[in-house]
C-alpha cells in the first residue's frame, strides 16, 4: 500500500492552482486539487479577471455605437439600444467555455478534482468532508478574498463587492465605487459606460497610488474627462443603506468637514485580503504573517512538503504572477528549478484606454538612488494610433543612466495591455534601451511608440 495518496495535492484551482496541478502531472507526478467552488478557475476565471474582460469588451462596443463615435469613419447608426441580460449573458457564456475547458485539461493530465473545502489535520494530511487525503506535497493556492473596511459590510444588493458588480440587474444612476486601484476602475469604467454616474473615493493623493506619478495622473485626467469624478485624499467614515440606496459619508483623509453622497449602489473596492482563514493551517506548524504564508525563493515553507503560490504568498496578488508561480513551484517539486523573476511582473488596467506596468518607477528609482535615464513618446505622434484617430496617452521607457539597461516600461494607451509583454521580454533578456531602439518594428502599429520612447531615452526619436 502506497505511503501517500497523492505525490502532490494543491488546495485551490484558481489560475495559480490549477496551473501547477496540471504542471505537476505532466512531470509524472499523482495529483489531486482540491476546490471548494462549484467549477474550476477561482476568483480570477469565475467572478474575476475574465468576466469582467468580457463586460469591458462589450460595454466598449455599446458606447461606441451610443455615442456616435463611429461617425467620423463613415458608420452612422439609428437608436441604439442596451440589452443588459444579452451582455450578462455572453459574459457567462464565456467564463462556462473556460471553466469547463479547465475541467477537461484535469481529465487530460489525469489530475482528480476533489470537490469541498480542505481543513489541514497535519503537515501531511487534510479532511474534505469525510474524506482525509495525505500527499508528500501540499501546495497553497487559496487566493485571495475582498478586503472590508470596519462597519462596511456588503449586502450583496445596494452595498456591493466585485463580485455582484459584475451581474447588477440594471445600471445604476449613480455608482459609487470606495477605492482607487484596478478593480473599481475597471466596474467603474463598464456601468458608466452602460450610462451610470460614477465618484471614485481614494483614500491616498491619487488613483492607483502605486504607479509611476506621471501615468496615474495622465490617467487620473482621460477618466475625468469620460466623465468620472474623481475624490482623492478622502476618507469613508459610514456607508448607510437607505431602502433602494445608499449614503456614503466621507471627509477629507487629513480631517475636515464631513459630506454625504447619494447612490444607488456602492462598490466595496479597497484591496483584497489572503484567503487563509478555514484551513486550520496551524496544525501543520506554519506560521503566518498578516493571513500570508511566507515562502522562500523555490515557493517551499518552512515545513518540508508545503509549498503556496499566488495571492496567499507576499507580492502582487495577479492571475499571471500566480500561474507562472504554479509552473515552477511543480517544477520544483518534481526535482528541477522553477523560478520566477519577481522583478518583470507585468501589471494592466483594463479600462479604454488601457494602462500597463512593468519594471520600476521613477518614484522607486528615486528612492533607491538609481541613476536613470527617461525616455517618452506620445501616441499623438503614432501613425497607426493617429490613423485610428485613438491618440491618447504615451509610452515612458525608463534606463540605467550607465548600463543603458531597461529598468522600467509604462505606457497609458489603448493598446498597452498587448504592448507590456515585448517590454517584459526585454527586460527578462536584459535588454537595452538600445537594444528595443535597433529592433525593427512592424509599421504602422502602435509598438513603434515603444521603440521610439526608447530611442527618445538618449534624446534622438525620430518622429518628435
Amino acid at each position: 500500500m502506497a505511503e501517500f495518496d497523492f505525490d502532490v495535492v494543491v488546495i485551490g484551482a484558481g489560475p495559480g492552482g490549477y496551473v501547477a496541478a496540471i504542471r505537476a502531472a505532466q512531470h509524472g507526478l499523482k495529483v489531486a486539487c482540491v476546490e471548494k467552488r462549484d467549477r474550476l478557475g477561482g476568483t480570477c476565471l469565475n467572478v474575476g479577471c475574465i468576466p469582467s474582460k468580457a463586460l469591458l469588451h462589450g460595454s466598449e462596443f455599446y458606447e461606441e455605437a451610443h455615442s456616435g463615435a463611429l461617425a467620423k469613419f463613415g458608420v452612422k447608426l439609428g437608436s441604439v439600444e442596451l440589452d443588459l441580460p444579452a451582455l450578462l449573458g455572453e459574459k457567462d457564456k464565456a467564463v462556462k467555455e473556460l471553466t469547463d475547458g479547465i475541467a477537461f485539461l484535469f481529465k487530460k493530465n489525469k489530475v482528480e478534482w476533489v470537490k469541498g473545502e480542505a481543513k489541514f489535520t497535519s503537515a501531511k494530511s487534510i479532511q474534505v468532508g469525510e474524506r482525509s487525503i495525505t500527499a508528500r506535497n501540499f501546495i497553497i493556492a487559496t487566493g485571495s478574498e475582498v478586503a472590508l473596511l470596519p462597519g462596511m459590510a456588503p449586502d450583496g444588493e445596494v452595498i456591493v463587492t466585485s463580485t455582484e458588480a459584475l451581474a447588477l440587474d440594471k445600471v445604476p444612476g449613480h455608482l459609487v465605487v470606495i477605492g482607487g486601484g484596478y478593480i473599481g476602475l475597471e466596474m467603474g469604467s463598464v456601468w458608466r459606460r452602460l450610462g451610470a454616474k460614477v465618484t471614485v473615493v481614494e483614500y491616498a493623493e491619487r488613483i492607483v497610488p502605486a504607479m509611476d506619478v506621471e501615468v496615474a495622473n495622465a490617467f487620473a485626467k482621460v477618466l475625468k474627462k469620460q466623465g468620472f469624478e474623481i475624490m482623492t485624499s478622502t476618507k469613508v467614515t459610514s456607508v448607510v443603506r437607505n431602502g433602494a440606496g445608499a449614503t456614503v459619508t466621507v471627509e477629507p483623509a487629513a480631517g475636515g468637514t464631513a459630506t454625504e453622497i447619494v447612490a444607488d449602489v456602492v462598490l466595496l473596492s479597497v484591496g483584497r485580503r489572503p484567503n487563509t482563514d478555514g484551513l486550520n493551517i496551524e496544525a501543520t506548524g506554519i506560521v503566518l504573517d498578516r493571513g500570508r504564508v511566507m515562502v522562500n525563493s523555490d515557493f517551499s515553507t518552512a515545513v518540508p512538503g508545503l509549498w503556496a503560490i499566488g495571492d496567499v504568498v507576499p507580492g502582487p496578488m495577479l492571475a499571471h504572477k500566480a500561474e507562472d508561480e504554479g509552473i515552477a513551484c511543480a517544477d520544483n517539486i518534481a526535482g528541477l528549478t522553477g523560478y520566477v523573476n519577481h522583478h518583470v511582473i507585468p501589471a494592466v488596467v483594463y479600462t479604454q484606454p488601457e494602462v500597463a506596468t512593468v519594471g520600476k518607477t521613477e518614484e522607486e528609482l528615486k528612492a533607491a538612488g538609481i541613476a536613470y535615464k527617461a525616455g517618452k513618446f506620445p501616441f499623438a505622434a503614432n501613425s497607426r494610433a493617429k490613423a485610428n484617430r485613438d491618440t491618447e496617452g504615451f509610452v515612458k521607457v525608463l534606463a540605467d543612466a550607465t548600463t543603458d539597461r531597461v529598468l522600467g516600461v509604462h505606457i497609458i494607451g489603448s493598446m498597452a495591455g498587448t504592448m507590456i509583454a515585448e517590454a517584459a521580454i526585454a527586460m527578462e533578456f536584459g535588454a537595452s534601451s538600445e537594444d528595443i531602439a535597433m529592433t525593427c518594428h512592424a509599421h504602422p502599429t502602435h509598438p513603434e511608440a515603444l521603440k521610439e520612447a526608447a530611442m527618445a531615452v538618449t534624446g534622438k526619436p525620430i518622429h518628435m
